[in-house]
């Protein structure tokens, strides 16, 4: 079973109806110990880091997810989801992330050049070392994003870059967690392959 962790940011049920349509079965998680009933979790999530942050560890969700984690068990995270797994965020302040992933979240305005629009909204290209999280798709292949931050100084688990006047982060990895800052559950086909890819993943 995928388990999607519900603590009141993402967009949840697009997620549940992407899983569908690939023919895994996902549920909404909403209760702590029902996460180690899952063989993979998703961390989704949308909205400021934070306000994602408190509301994750007042569900009690957050130590049961490090739990699962360091059982070996495959994590994804999605847009904000994948920005929670670094060591810090300056999204309207300074805040602490999970540590999962070495480096922080900072604006894409301290690196694209001041007549991009920001947020940048839309369809770019991904450019990704081999990894098992894109084997059924390819390099130049489109998702979708949405975001105003970006993963930064985290060169050692870079898997994916995208092109927006700049090189921003599109996807990370660490041990058996992964990150993808585009939304998967809204690009088409290609984003149905790679969740099916994460939903082959097996634990460490």
């Amino acid at each position: 079973m995928i388990g999607i962790v519900d603590y009141g940011v993402g967009n949840i049920f697009s997620l549940c109806s992407s899983f569908d349509k690939i023919g895994f079965h996902a549920e909404l998680i909403r209760e702590p110990e029902k996460l180690g009933l899952c063989e993979r979790i998703i961390l989704p999530g949308v909205g400021a880091f934070g306000d994602a942050r408190a509301k994750l560890r007042a569900s009690g969700m957050e130590e049961a997810l490090m739990s699962e984690i360091e059982k070996g068990k495959p994590m994804l995270g999605i847009c904000l989801g994948m920005q929670l797994l670094f060591e810090k965020s300056y999204e309207f302040g300074e805040y602490e992330g999970l540590g999962l992933v070495k480096g922080s979240i900072r604006p894409i305005t301290d690196v694209i050049p001041s007549d991009y629009a920001v947020p940048h909204i839309g369809w770019n290209a991904l450019d990704f070392c081999e990894n098992e999280l894109f084997k059924y798709i390819k390099k130049g292949d489109f998702v979708y994003f949405v975001h105003s931050f970006y993963g930064a100084d985290c060169d050692e688990s870079v898997i994916a870059t995208t092109e927006y006047g700049a090189r921003l982060t599109a996807a990370v990895r660490s041990g058996n967690v992964w990150g993808v800052q585009f939304h998967p559950e809204k690009s088409g086909d290609v984003g149905l392959n790679i969740l099916r890819a994460f939903c082959e993943m097996k634990g460490e």
